[in-house]
């Protein structure tokens, strides 16, 4: 008996065609949503930020948020924020100081100041890659002009500027009108007068020394009285870390200090007193001043009941006979000068406290909390 006209089966192929079909515009269906929520997420995205930053601060433009999007991504909004609003002063413009004026630039800091009056000289132009080779484009430009040049094209959204004049000149008015101040190059009484002044402002200015001898490094931090916050096992915790100035570090008896203590602490310390007692801006020394530095560190090590062992004589040959910086050394020293400075303007990660030292012999960088025991 033939099989009824309605109960004969769809062809296989026939169902799998409408249900491929479906299934097609199923996948079109989600794209377009996908789309959709991509458009609205770009739209809102803008606004978010605007919400995280507050209607109390002054909020990133539109450009400012474009250019450093990696590094809100990184440290989010809040952090580029403080960094776009902070003014910071360098002095002493020598291999390491501009290693950490151009990564401060990159980073995006509101405005940076530069002092240095000296003239160009062979030494200087060793590791400052950012005076032109040529002596037609420095001729009659000190070193804070040439920088002050070449840093503007490296972020046309910083405002880099000069401030001429000796560093011992300037006062409290003018330190307080920044953030950052970081010095180099300098002499032990000036270092100290610097400290002193900012570490006694009501605000807070984050002080920084940096010094490079041949392939070692030192930096100094004092940022007085200093809370930030860390996470811990998924807790936030607030933490608060008290600064000595560089003039109470340097008074702590020797003999309290621990026995492991980077040699390259005491040899900067001997080398500083030594230019003092001699008037000598630093790196003015030579070999020939060696014997002179051994007395000097032998009636010193007495008096803090230290054995000269702890201070080696090749590390002091070292330090007194180069006057020129190693540009790898530099890189290494000014990067993490630069972070430093970024987690003291923006509050994110543990700070520095309160000595780093770097030896290119060893290729170690270590860090020393020298403070009072009373701080």
């Amino acid at each position: 008996m033939a099989m009824s006209a309605n109960i004969i089966p769809k062809p296989k192929h026939d169902y799998d065609q409408n249900l491929g079909l479906k299934m097609l515009l199923l996948c079109l269906e989600e794209e377009e949503i996908a789309n959709h929520v991509i458009t609205r997420c770009q739209i809102l995205i803008p606004m978010f930020l605007r919400l995280e930053m507050g209607t109390e601060v002054e909020q990133l433009t539109e450009q400012e948020t474009a250019i450093y999007d990696r590094q809100i991504r990184v440290w989010g909004v809040d952090a580029q924020r403080r960094l776009s609003k902070s003014h910071v002063f360098v002095s002493g413009l020598n291999g390491t100081a501009v290693e950490f004026c151009k990564n401060i630039v990159l980073a995006g800091v509101g405005s940076l100041t530069l002092n240095d009056d000296r003239l160009v000289t062979e030494d200087l132009l060793y590791a400052n890659f950012l005076i032109p080779p040529d002596e037609n484009d420095f001729r009659g430009k000190s070193v804070a002009e040439l920088c002050c040049d070449s840093l503007k094209d490296f972020n046309p959204m910083v405002s880099v500027s000069v401030k001429k004049g000796a560093l011992s000149i300037f006062d409290a008015d003018f330190f307080q009108k920044f953030d950052v101040v970081v010095v180099s190059c300098c002499s032990l009484l000036t270092k100290k007068s610097v400290n002193s002044i900012c570490h006694k402002l009501p605000k807070r200015v984050a002080f920084y020394s940096v010094e490079c001898r041949d392939s070692c490094g030192e930096i100094f931090v004092d940022l007085k009285n200093y809370s930030y916050c860390k996470k811990k096992n998924d807790e936030t915790i607030e933490c608060e870390l008290r600064y000595p100035s560089f003039e109470e570090a340097i008074a702590v008896p020797w003999k309290s200090l621990p026995k492991r203590l980077s040699k390259l602490y005491y040899a900067m310390r001997v080398i500083e007193r030594f230019e003092a007692l001699e008037r000598r801006n630093p790196g003015e020394t030579s070999v020939d001043d060696l014997p002179n530095v051994l007395n000097l560190r032998k009636e010193i090590c007495e008096a803090h009941c230290l054995n000269e062992s702890q201070i080696p004589d090749s590390l002091l040959r070292r330090l007194i006979a180069s006057r020129t910086e190693f540009p790898p050394v530099c890189a290494i020293v000014g990067g993490i000068l630069g972070q430093e400075v970024i987690k003291a303007i923006s509050g994110k990660g543990d700070p520095l406290k309160n000595f780093f030292f770097f030896n290119a012999m060893d290729g170690k960088g270590i860090i020393e909390d020298i403070s009072n025991v009373s701080s």
